[in-house]
């Protein structure tokens, strides 16, 4: 396979399409080993089943980052700021930056999906200009037709792992495909839910934890939930109206924490972007995005809705 590893720009970022095992290995390794060669620093970030795959086809002496996607990156919102961006910001200034990124799989949930794509849509602003090339394999054989109709939005260059082929994708906008997933969530169980205003921030964080302890949530997991509500209804307060409504609930296996406000997200990076060190303020949904194991959020004129899921 050629293609990928002769960037005509900075920033490079082509999904990769593979059927099998062969052909996952015969898309992904010579685009590892190429790199190597040519001194760039190189991550591997996939589900288990392809890490396993890939370490005995490359060897785990060869310098290369191996991280296992179902676990690193289980909040596709931590993905950016977490995962790529760590590893590339960390890289000697001007080298070129290799990733090989599969975010989507077979076994992630309808509920996961539009955190998904709306993930592979970001990586093109989070990443733009910089020299950086990130391969995304995608399981043709195995995905829904409409995740590999939405890989076409999402990535500017299409790389068949069978044919060898490389090719522009015409439909390429991901500006569009994020906007499509910004979907309303589905309605909330009913449940208490608890308005509140900046005099009563410790209360509600409290109300929070309590609901999420009687459903099973236990520290540390219980301690990132009051750190999530924590950060979620300050925003709420600073930026989103002066107010808000909390809710929480217990869902297959999860405690979901949701609250809306009347601020209107316009950062398409939002809680994406890693925080410098003297960054002051504005780091709330980047934390979120870090402690949870998944954050949805829809905005419109009408205001924000962010909801958090913590595994029991």
């Amino acid at each position: 396979m050629t293609a990928v590893t002769e960037p005509a720009g900075p920033f490079v970022h082509p999904a990769l399409f593979y059927r099998d095992q062969q052909e996952y290995l015969a898309g992904v390794v010579p685009f590892v080993r190429k790199g190597l060669a040519a001194g760039e620093p190189v991550a591997v970030a996939v589900p288990t089943e392809n890490l396993r795959l890939l370490k005995r086809e490359i060897g785990t002496d060869e310098g290369v980052r191996f991280l296992d996607m179902r676990e690193v990156g289980r909040n596709p919102g931590r993905i950016i700021p977490g995962v790529l961006s760590a590893f590339a910001d960390a890289q000697p200034s001007g080298a070129r930056v290799r990733i090989v990124g599969e975010p989507i799989w077979a076994g992630r949930s309808a509920t996961e999906y539009p955190a998904c794509v709306q993930h592979e849509a970001l990586i093109n602003a989070a990443f733009q200009g910089r020299a950086v090339t990130i391969l995304c394999p995608y399981d043709i054989q195995r995905l829904d037709p409409q995740v590999v109709a939405d890989a076409y939005g999402t990535h500017p260059v299409i790389l068949d792992a069978g044919s060898g082929r490389e090719r522009e994708s015409p439909p390429y906008d991901y500006e569009a495909v994020h906007a499509r997933y910004n979907e309303p969530l589905p309605p909330a169980p009913e449940v208490p839910a608890h308005t509140f205003v900046s005099d009563v921030l410790g209360e509600v964080r409290h109300l929070a934890t309590d609901a999420a302890g009687r459903f099973g949530l236990v520290s540390p997991r219980l301690d990132d939930l009051a750190l999530a509500v924590a950060e979620l209804t300050t925003n709420s307060v600073v930026h989103g109206g002066g107010s808000g409504v909390l809710r929480v609930w217990a869902e297959d296996g999860y405690v979901v924490c949701e609250v809306h406000d009347q601020g209107r997200l316009s950062d398409l990076l939002a809680g994406r972007r890693p925080a410098s060190r003297d960054q002051r303020g504005g780091r709330g949904l980047l934390i979120v995005n870090l402690v949870a194991d998944l954050v949805r959020v829809h905005t419109d004129p009408a205001g924000t809705t962010v909801r958090c899921w913590f595994a029991l």
